[in-house]
């Protein structure tokens, strides 16, 4: 991006927002810029910890920055970061240990991020979370490189960074937690029909899962969503799961729909309930 010869106050303004624009983070749940997180979602139970492993899918040399953050769910299930922790956020904080806190990865080749918990004694009951962040470091560019652009004027080169991000939870105690389904209606979103609901929590943990709408006659889902959590710091969130392209004119009618624990935990029941959509 080049921009023409500029008053001072025009240069002040656009340097600022190219530095916001720069700085901004993209977290995905799986991958961005080439890098692989898995597992995508960590809880530990207890003392005993596990690690994550990091694969650089790309074809250069990456490096990335491993950091703590806090988030809250809002109820339309997107995440905020935070600045000001509550008691039960800053022991989460504390309370989690990782290395290495610095990775250059070579293409395809994994690395390992150990992460451990140490509780204190008198740590009470109940769910605490941390957002463990992998934040790309830009790589130098050659001077030649950088001093191509016009010979007179002012020029700005916006260079994104990109980031993963993924929950890391401790669980303290025997916790239970309940959901609930209600108030399922069609809406469109982002130019596709989809189904949207309220999923309502109650309990001491967080609850989490993929959600799955059926239909009866018809053996495949109609429409289906990963990684679907409801966090401890709210009580309910909205939900909204596009419906398959081959299902986006016949939506009205009754339906299914069904919150699953993963596979992996047992592909348990959460949630279900039926509905007529119309």
């Amino acid at each position: 991006m080049t921009l023409a010869f500029l008053s001072k106050s025009a240069r002040f303004a656009c340097t600022a927002a190219a530095l916001a624009v720069a700085a901004a983070v993209a977290p995905a749940p799986a991958h961005a810029n080439d890098l692989l997180v898995a597992p995508t979602r960590v809880v530990l139970n207890g003392s005993r910890g596990t690690e994550v492993i990091l694969n650089n899918i790309g074809t250069e040399e990456a490096t990335y920055r491993i950091s703590l953050e806090l988030r809250r769910m809002t109820p339309d299930g997107g995440l905020e970061e935070i600045e000001n922790a509550n008691e039960a956020e800053q022991a989460a904080l504390d309370m989690i240990r990782y290395a290495p806190r610095r990775v250059v990865l070579p293409p395809n080749q994994p690395q390992a991020v150990r992460i451990g918990v140490r509780p204190p004694q008198d740590l009470p009951d109940g769910e605490y979370r941390v957002h463990m962040l992998f934040r790309a470091i830009p790589r130098p560019r050659p001077v030649a490189e950088e001093n191509q652009g016009p010979s007179e004027g002012f020029a700005i080169r916006l260079i994104p960074v990109y980031g993963v991000t993924i929950p890391i939870i401790v669980r303290q105690g025997n916790l239970t937690a309940t959901a609930a389904i209600a108030n399922p209606r069609i809406v469109e979103d982002n130019g596709v029909r989809a189904i949207q609901f309220d999923l309502s929590r109650q309990g001491e943990r967080s609850t989490y899962g993929e959600v799955i709408v059926t239909r009866p006659g018809i053996d495949l889902p109609i429409a289906r969503a990963r990684g679907i959590a409801v966090y401890t710091e709210i009580g309910q969130r909205t939900v909204i799961v596009p419906v398959s392209e081959e299902f986006q004119g016949t939506l009205a009618g009754p339906v299914r729909i069904q919150y699953r624990e993963p596979d992996g935990d047992g592909g348990g029941l959460i949630a279900e309930t039926q509905a007529v959509l119309r």
